[in-house]
């Protein structure tokens, strides 16, 4: 049964086969026709769309709610509602006050859209949870913290960082309360969504963040549910420490290794999925693309404390022919082997023109994310710029790539960008998985005004 594969997985047992568990947040919804928005918000809706996403694609485990700002709108938080992605945080209450929010504000069952999820989890606990591992997911307290904060809390990390570690021990009360809450409405596993980890330099995480992270993994081992912490970006710096906060598992997207990372997690014991590519993949690839990427996982490694899953949520427009295909790979390995034998993968060659950036008018600063809409990395790196665009229009402009878009996609090859979000200026890498400070980010930028 798929739900004990993962569960077993997940307490380091020796199982027959390696679990399979599509990330299929918005996507879901597509499935039957409906928005991102209209899934989110609407208990039946999800509820159906659930039942799909179990039915076509076979999971041993998914994840019954894929949205990180479910905390960020209960304390205060404005979002912008898309029809094709989760909802992005738009304000930040903390971003011109550095206080932390009143206890008064902990998350209740009454709370924001949380009497909706509940009920969506006891109902997909009822109809399908004896056979598929069910995901509870959470806003990791960091990646929280930000959306409270703003990208004022990366000079925080620098200039006060009491302050930080304190808003983090608020957080982690946020996060314990909602594992409290899906654990009792019957979740198997609960993840630890924290995208913004990958961001921070592994010196920092563990003078200010590890406490917390600890606390919460600790807290949903003793009430006898599994942990996940899933970190988006290039996670490759962190998987150490990640590894430390003692989760029962992490999960990784395409720009870490998957090799070099369960060469640490093995020595942790510690389970490890991913990372099937979002878009060059998924959405974008075909059917045999994506049985060869997990023909590539299961080939390159051992398969003991592994989950295959994709790098994160799905894009909302994946084909449904691809990831069927993904799991059949998983469940067939052998059959795929043969399907795919003689296919070689074709790189689309679409000529893309690069900026002479020696005779620009202004600075010229690029961000190239993944999705500044639904990844929360690269959403924070193009905050950063448009936090200080008023203090710099009159010297500089930014474009924002996507790595959905094809001519994007072979922009970011061309400029030989490897991980995402990265942002550089007038052609140079400056930042990569990395969210700059204000005033360092000012002061990068001003360097090149005086070099002309």
């Amino acid at each position: 049964m798929g739900r004990d594969l993962v569960l077993n997985t997940l307490k380091h047992e020796k199982t027959d086969r390696v679990p399979w568990v599509p990330f299929a947040g918005v996507h879901a919804g597509k499935l039957k026709g409906y928005t991102g928005e209209e899934i989110l918000k609407d208990a039946d809706k999800l509820v159906e769309a659930l039942l799909e996403v179990n039915k076509l694609y076979m999971p041993d485990g998914m994840p019954v709610m894929f949205d990180l700002q479910i905390e960020a709108e209960i304390l205060g938080c404005t979002l912008l509602w898309a029809k094709d992605n989760p909802p992005s945080v738009r304000s930040h209450p903390l971003a011109d006050e550095k206080s932390i929010p009143c206890r008064c504000m902990m998350p209740s069952k009454e709370s924001g859209r949380i009497p909706m999820i509940l009920d969506v989890m006891r109902r997909v606990k009822a109809a399908i949870g004896q056979q598929t591992a069910l995901y509870g997911l959470i806003c990791g307290p960091f990646t929280l913290a930000s959306h409270l904060r703003g990208t004022g809390i990366f000079m925080d990390m620098i200039k006060d960082s009491q302050y930080v570690k304190d808003l983090m021990d608020f957080c982690s009360e946020v996060c314990i309360q909602m594992a409290d809450f899906y654990i009792e409405a019957g979740m198997d596993v609960i993840a630890v969504v924290d995208p913004l980890v990958s961001q921070v330099s592994p010196k920092h995480i563990e003078a200010m963040l590890s406490d917390g992270f600890i606390a919460i993994f600790d807290y949903i081992r003793s009430k006898g549910a599994l942990s996940n912490f899933f970190v988006c970006g290039n996670a490759s710096k962190q998987i150490e420490v990640m590894c430390k906060m003692n989760p029962d598992g992490i999960s990784v997207d395409e720009n870490v290794n998957l090799v070099e990372a369960k060469e640490i997690s093995d020595r942790y014991n510690i389970t490890i999925g991913g990372n099937i590519p979002l878009t060059t993949t998924m959405l974008l690839g075909n059917q045999q693309d994506n049985m060869k990427a997990v023909i590539d996982i299961l080939d390159s490694l051992d398969h003991h404390n592994l989950i295959v899953s994709p790098g994160c949520d799905m894009p909302y427009d994946t084909p449904v022919e691809n990831t069927i295909a993904a799991a059949q790979a998983v469940k067939n390995p052998e059959d795929a082997r043969k399907m795919i034998e003689n296919y070689t993968a074709v790189v689309d060659d679409i000529d893309v023109e690069i900026p002479d950036y020696a005779n620009l008018d202004k600075v010229l600063i690029e961000l190239f994310t993944l999705d500044p809409d639904q990844c929360a990395a690269c959403t924070y790196m193009v905050n950063s710029v448009e936090d200080i665009y008023d203090e710099i229009k009159d010297i500089a402009d930014y474009k924002v790539y996507r790595y959905y878009i094809r001519e994007d996609i072979a922009r970011t090859r061309k400029m030989g960008i490897t991980n995402l979000p990265a942002m550089c200026i007038n052609g140079e890498q400056k930042w990569v998985s990395i969210i700059p400070p204000k005033e360092e980010l000012i002061a990068e930028i001003k360097k090149y005004v005086k070099c002309k």
